[in-house]
């Protein structure tokens, strides 16, 4: 790593954390006593993300809006390679659109509420009653209107290539009845792989695909489902751009 850029990556690094508390207070002050509706306090978090990348030297395009509707719901699903793909998703996608978390990111002080209030979607990923019943309220959520980004591999992978999806996520979208759209995330895992501390700088490349319908897939259709979505990952992937 150049000497420049491990200065970046350790100043993004120290920052990260008082910034991610200061967006945090600002959402959560906007939401709670200005009362401002969700999707207007979607500008923390994308100024948030905007920053971080600029610090880390990040530059991002992104292919393929052609292929949305602006005023359609869907659920984006992704490849998952770094922490970057959530900056650089969160910063430049230009559709208001939710996150899907694990509900114990809720418990966190100041950060916790702020998810909650900016409209992220807790979800439990331990088996039983609670599991279920967090996926219907979420499901509920996306049918009213919520586009989400879900990473069906589950975690990032370690390697940067493509994982299996799991039909957890894909049990939410059967459940929510709405188009599921592929998403592509290029050269995020040479930024920031899992494991590493410090970020490089770089371009990441968001291939959107074009929406599935499932309104003919049923629940016995998961792993039928899973394996076309991951294909057409697969394929936004390999694409080379003209």
């Amino acid at each position: 790593m150049p000497p420049l850029q491990y200065i970046r990556a350790i100043v993004l690094l120290l920052l990260m954390p008082p910034l991610t508390l200061l967006f945090s207070i600002l959402a959560w002050t906007d939401a709670v006593l200005i009362r401002r509706s969700a999707a207007k306090v979607q500008v923390y978090p994308r100024v948030w993300a905007r920053l971080l990348c600029r610090l880390a030297g990040v530059r991002v395009r992104l292919t393929g809006m052609e292929n949305l509707q602006p005023d359609r719901t869907y659920i984006y699903v992704g490849n998952h390679a770094s922490q970057f793909d959530i900056f650089s998703f969160q910063g430049h996608f230009p559709l208001d659109f939710r996150w899907v978390a694990k509900k114990e990111l809720f418990r966190i002080p100041v950060f916790g509420p702020a998810m909650r209030r900016a409209g992220l979607i807790p979800i439990d990923r331990a088996r039983g009653r609670e599991a279920l019943k967090s996926l219907h309220q979420a499901a509920e959520r996306i049918s009213a209107g919520t586009s989400v980004l879900i990473f069906p591999e589950g975690t990032r992978s370690t390697s940067g290539e493509l994982q299996p999806f799991k039909t957890g996520a894909i049990s939410l979208a059967l459940k929510a009845g709405v188009p599921v759209v592929p998403v592509a995330f290029i050269g995020s895992h040479r930024i920031l792989p899992k494991g590493r501390l410090l970020a490089d700088s770089g371009e990441i490349v968001i291939r959107v695909g074009k929406p599935i319908s499932i309104s003919e897939y049923t629940n016995r259709d998961k792993q039928h489902l899973a394996g076309l979505l991951h294909d057409r990952v697969a394929e936004l992937l390999a694409a080379v751009d003209h």
